[in-house]
């Protein structure tokens, strides 16, 4: 694994465990400004590593509150162990510790449990979808996240997102600047 990705890692579970240390009413919000957090560095790195951590993140964010106290302490010590074996790096406790992670989010409620597979794909379109605001094409953001594009090409269909972006630059100005580019003389 990569430093720097480590580092992220790292950053991201520290944060989570902060945040979910003391259950309290700013933990939702707190958990979801940490995935828009995480979704920029899986734009930039795109490891699956990040993808997973992050899909975690955004996972508790939409169950937070349907969780109860039992889950969620155990999801708690769960994301300190994952943090102290990354720390350590001991890579193959830490993946196992991850997927007790997802296990205990699966099997948090019977409520949840319905539901968490749709919440785990809704979070990879949702987070594919904040790629594609940073810059990825619709098959990269899909392929990172683990997803078809006929899946990100349906949400993103639906949404008026994309639909704000506005050129700054005249269409001339960047075609001079395209075939300056390629030595094209007009």
């Amino acid at each position: 694994m990569k430093a720097v990705i480590k580092k992220d890692l790292l950053h991201l579970l520290s944060k989570a465990v902060e945040i979910t240390a003391q259950r309290d009413n700013t933990d939702l919000e707190e958990l979801k400004d940490l995935s828009e957090h995480a979704i920029e560095d899986v734009a930039v790195h795109k490891d699956l590593d990040l993808v997973s951590v992050t899909v975690l993140i955004y996972s508790l964010y939409k169950i937070f509150p349907d969780i109860s106290e039992e889950h969620y302490k155990d999801i708690f010590l769960e994301m300190k162990k994952a943090q102290q074996q990354l720390e350590q790096n001991n890579m193959g406790r830490y993946n196992q510790e991850i997927k007790v992670l997802f296990d205990l989010v699966r099997g948090a409620n019977a409520k949840i449990k319905v539901h968490l597979e749709d919440v785990m794909h809704a979070a990879r379109i949702k987070k594919s979808a904040s790629l594609l605001s940073k810059g990825l094409s619709i098959g990269q953001a899909a392929g990172i996240m683990g997803l078809s594009n006929w899946d990100l090409q349906q949400y993103v269909g639906k949404t008026t997102y994309f639909s704000g972006h506005k050129e700054c630059t005249p269409c001339a100005a960047r075609m001079d600047t395209a075939f300056k580019w390629f030595g094209v003389v007009r």
